[in-house]
């Protein structure tokens, strides 16, 4: 993973008076699967149309395998694969030929063309579904339809923009386990995401945007070691006295504490024992307890703190 695939220096793009990209930078290597994140708004988007030149921007400069990406670079344009939120195939055509259609903008040797969209149909499941118009396809198979055309012609640089809104859970972990294949396989892909959960289990580095500026990178263990929450734990208890919830807030590492009634929530910061602290607390009150249990700082607890907003929340 030593040659930098990627190379976004000091991008700014402006709407009017509304600047989109606040001198935004980026490298990604080869081999990486790596999660962009920010909220709707933040300049995801327009950071990947700037990126394959489908915008123009006011400053900076966008680099890809190497060498300056322009709307001409068709060299570089035909070893990436893009497949954006909105599903774009044609209706009046069927499975087989929107894919075969698409790989046939980059690859005019029909032997292996015909190779090419076999492997697409097969590598997204789509076997049984060949024969079939887009219209009489379900969410998710469109979503996997769509993955095929972007693929079909097996770029080396992958990005894909949202691709699992809206589909089942069945639909989604193939696309998953797509993503990692074409990964395994030597693609560098970028993925874009409102499902922490999925940037956390796929990506290897992540960047996380908020106002058109990169607020944060790192592999998901490095962001979480930016944040001052390491450990929240939640203890269900009725009655419980103030001197007891004191008690717990003065322990080392503690550094909030909250009851409401029914539950004791503890914000921890560091240390490596914290629970076996708390219970400690409660053992020598001989207070009784209900069920306990310990949270590890998500992706969403990161970005929650960094941005300061839910992932979703418009700007």
């Amino acid at each position: 993973m030593s040659d930098t695939v990627v190379k976004i220096d000091g991008l700014v793009k402006r709407y009017g008076n509304v600047i989109a990209l606040d001198h935004f930078s980026l490298s990604i290597k080869e081999g990486e699967i790596f999660g962009l994140l920010g909220p709707n708004g933040s300049g995801k988007t327009t950071t990947i149309n700037c990126m394959l030149s489908l915008l123009d921007y006011d400053k900076g400069s966008v680099e890809i395998f190497g060498e300056k990406m322009t709307p001409v670079s068709y060299g570089v344009k035909s070893r990436i694969g893009v497949i954006m939120q909105n599903v774009a195939v044609f209706d009046e055509l069927t499975v087989y030929e929107n894919i075969d259609y698409f790989c046939g903008l980059y690859i005019k040797d029909k032997a292996e063309r015909k190779s090419c969209v076999r492997d697409a149909i097969e590598f997204t499941g789509l076997e049984e579904f060949i024969k079939f118009y887009p219209k009489k396809l379900s969410g998710g198979l469109l979503r996997r339809l769509n993955i095929a055309c972007g693929i079909a012609h097996k770029p080396k640089l992958i990005i894909l923009d949202e691709p699992t809104v809206a589909v089942d859970p069945q639909s989604r972990n193939k696309i998953l386990e797509g993503i990692m294949e074409l990964n395994k396989n030597g693609a560098t892909v970028i993925y874009t995401s409102h499902y922490m959960e999925e940037v956390e289990q796929i990506c290897t580095r992540i960047a996380i945007m908020d106002k058109g500026k990169k607020v944060a990178e790192g592999t998901k263990d490095e962001l979480k070691r930016m944040i001052k929450n390491t450990e929240t734990v939640i203890i269900e208890t009725i009655g419980l006295p103030e001197a007891l919830k004191d008690a717990v807030s003065s322990l080392p590492h503690v550094y909030n504490a909250e009851y409401d009634g029914e539950r004791l929530t503890v914000y921890c910061s560091g240390g490596k024992h914290n629970l076996v602290r708390i219970l400690d607390v409660f053992q020598k009150a001989d207070f009784s307890i209900g069920r306990v249990y310990s949270e590890l700082p998500t992706l969403n607890d990161v970005f929650l703190e960094i941005t300061g907003k839910q992932l979703r929340d418009k700007e």
